[in-house]
């Protein structure tokens, strides 16, 4: 599991929803599909529809991957802060049932009106 209070993440960037789904496709749910993937140096989030998978990728090969799910049920409140002029970065935390708050840094040009809209079409429903 990921130390997610004490864990330091690079700045993660949109990538090819491809990059992580090999490993994610057999863990996946009837019905469930990647909506965005996201990758810092080597670790990356993956927004479903049904969860966020977060990876956590270790050793020096890369081969050993742990992978924490985040169902979106669990979700009590999030917060969306977009980049400014002096400070380019964005920044998504969110606050989980029995985990705590959890949080993401992204680089400037990140949608965060879509990761908004995302979270809350899957908590509100």
């Amino acid at each position: 599991m990921i130390d997610f209070q004490n864990a330091t993440f690079a700045k993660l960037k949109p990538v090819d929803n491809s990059a992580f789904s090999t490993h994610l496709q057999p863990m996946f749910v009837q019905g469930e599909q990647i909506i965005q993937t996201f990758q810092g140096m080597r670790d990356g989030i993956v927004f479903t529809t049904a969860r966020i998978f977060v990876i956590n990728v270790q050793g020096i090969t890369g081969k050993k991957k742990d992978f924490t799910s985040l169902p979106y049920s669990k979700i009590q409140a999030f917060s969306v802060e977009t980049a400014g002029m002096l400070d380019m970065d964005s920044e998504l935390e969110m606050w989980f049932s029995g985990l705590g708050k959890v949080k993401f840094e992204f680089i400037g040009n990140t949608n965060m009106a879509e990761i908004c809209r995302v979270i809350s079409s899957c908590v509100l429903e």
